[in-house]
């Protein structure tokens, strides 16, 4: 059995040259035991052929709106209702504008109105193309609407120019898939996560914070939901696109998180935190910028809350995981954390090298209890995310038996 055993996925194909990569999605789709049916625009048939898709689907491909022999009994509404999961790879530039406008002109685009199923879209053209106003007007519409848009990835494209347009590798779509199954090891709960980092102004112009990108919050949020839980999600200021079904609180500083983190946590059973505050702040922000004058500059830093250490210590606290990035000794200097904190769990990772986790897809955690550690390996922060929420929710409800799902 795999996360993505019986589920019933619509995989539709629009034209462009990463129609290649699809067949080998199928194809990981299927080893996963989902059941796939593939729907091909006209302009997809011209990229690849049909009869490529059927060999790797194990089902007819589906292309036309009004087939006599399938909508006899409105076959693309009950399609619509078959699909447990709708992914577009790759998706062009046209669909995007065609579904950002409700546009039900083929079968794919018919399918995607009609269908409550989640709808992933892997977004896949030149680089300009991506970069237009107008196009980003219709991911964005699209977003909004609760579609995900996975992607794209940036990179050498078939045109020969380099930039973001390229649709994400099979895997990652793949994995995409898995998060949005849900597992019902956090049914019933509520989840309060951080994210990203924190900025500590100077001046107007200047501040203090880290290299964090968010994407490890983000996605541990997003496997949280997954597993059924109501998450809200607490971020810093990153550049990633709201999870969907989460309800995302932004803020800036350490204070305004801390504060943000108070009004939601006693109502939280289990509490996250991900982001990577900044230590320190400025006694004072200049109202002014700063001049260039001196050779050098003495700044009066003062700590920020440590919310981590906050949230444990209060009254009736939920179940409190905590995060560490260490550079030197990391499980040791993690336990000391786990300790000196009364933490529950702390995930923790080594940081620097060539390795490094900041801005990368990629991360490597050991998760440090009071009985042990569990190495959780390396792999894609979003894997990582589904491993680490798997063993938060199995030891809170070893914790909390009377809550068990």
């Amino acid at each position: 059995m795999t996360i993505l055993s019986g589920q019933r996925i619509l995989v539709g194909i629009t034209g462009g040259i990463a129609a290649y990569k699809t067949v080998e999605l199928v194809r990981r789709l299927r080893d996963q035991q989902a059941q796939v049916q593939v729907v091909m625009t006209q302009a997809a048939e011209s990229f690849i052929t049909p009869l490529t898709l059927q060999a790797v689907s194990g089902r007819p491909v589906r292309s036309s709106l009004l087939d006599p022999k399938a909508e006899s009994g409105m076959g693309h509404i009950e399609m619509a209702r078959w699909a447990d999961l709708v992914v577009v790879a790759p998706a062009s530039a046209d669909i995007l504008a065609r579904l950002a406008a409700g546009a039900a002109n083929d079968l794919l685009s018919t399918l995607c109105l009609a269908t409550r199923a989640p709808i992933l879209l892997a977004p896949a053209m030149n680089q300009a193309m991506w970069d237009k106003p107008a196009t980003r007007r219709n991911a964005a519409t699209l977003a909004a609407d609760g579609m995900t848009l996975l992607g794209p990835a940036s990179g050498e494209q078939a045109c020969g120019e380099t930039g973001p347009g390229r649709m994400l590798e099979p895997d990652e779509i793949v994995e995409h898939l898995q998060a949005l199954v849900p597992s019902g090891a956090l049914s019933g709960t509520r989840v309060l996560v951080t994210a990203g980092p924190t900025f500590e102004s100077v001046d107007p112009v200047r501040g203090l914070t880290n290299h964090s990108s968010g994407k490890m919050g983000y996605a541990v949020a997003a496997a949280a939901r997954a597993a059924g839980a109501q998450v809200d999600l607490v971020s810093g200021p990153v550049a990633l696109s709201p999870p969907a079904g989460i309800a995302v609180h932004q803020v800036s500083t350490a204070e305004q998180m801390l504060a943000a983190v108070e009004a939601r946590v006693g109502d939280s059973d289990i509490f996250i935190g991900v982001a990577a505050v900044v230590d320190y702040r400025p006694r004072e922000q200049a109202q002014q910028k700063i001049k260039k004058s001196a050779v050098t500059m003495t700044l009066d830093l003062v700590r920020n809350p440590d919310i981590l250490a906050t949230v444990a210590a209060g009254n009736n606290p939920p179940f409190t995981v905590g995060f560490a990035a260490e550079t030197d000794d990391p499980v040791v200097n993690a336990r000391g954390k786990l300790e000196q904190k009364n933490l529950d769990l702390i995930a923790v990772n080594p940081v620097g090298g060539q390795n490094g986790p900041f801005g990368s897809d990629d991360n490597s955690l050991v998760l440090v209890a009071r009985d042990g550690e569990t190495d959780l390996g390396r792999d894609r922060k979003t894997t990582l995310a589904r491993r680490l929420t798997e063993e938060i929710a199995r030891r809170y409800h070893e914790k909390h038996p009377a809550k068990n799902p």
